[in-house]
């Protein structure tokens, strides 16, 4: 049965939409932010998460399961360096959703997706100062 198994189809083919995820996964990796609409940066944190959690094992095993669900070798090489061993005292929630409104052309709500260790402060959250004359 399929209970509770939703997820967002995009409306792309299931070659397709797994590539989609693939490839913005690894883009996470390799640029640390990416800027995406914000059901796909929903869907792709949960694979996101689940990477990280098996870049924490760090054994061989875990780091061919990475590889195939990466897209770059260098993807996966970056994530057993530097960002595992960045999220090892977390128990989750490796990433954060920073809402940007909506896009020009067509109205679709923008986000960025990154990691929690990639600038403790979010760049929506800064405050201006204002200027006083």
């Amino acid at each position: 049965m399929r209970h509770q198994r939703v997820m967002k189809k995009f409306g792309r083919s299931t070659a397709h939409r797994t590539m989609l995820m693939k490839s913005l996964v690894t883009n996470l990796i390799l640029a640390e932010s990416i800027k995406t609409t914000l059901p796909k940066a929903k869907e792709a944190r949960k694979d996101a998460d689940k990477i990280v959690t098996i870049a924490k094992k760090g054994d061989l095993a875990a780091r061919r399961l990475a590889a195939s669900r990466t897209l770059d070798p260098k993807a996966v090489q970056k994530l057993f360096d530097k960002i595992a061993p960045a999220m090892a005292d977390r128990k989750g929630g490796y990433t954060r959703i920073v809402k940007l409104g909506t896009r020009k052309g067509d109205a679709a709500e923008m986000c960025v997706l990154q990691w929690v260790t990639a600038g403790e402060a979010a760049p929506a959250a800064e405050t201006k100062s204002e200027e006083v004359k």
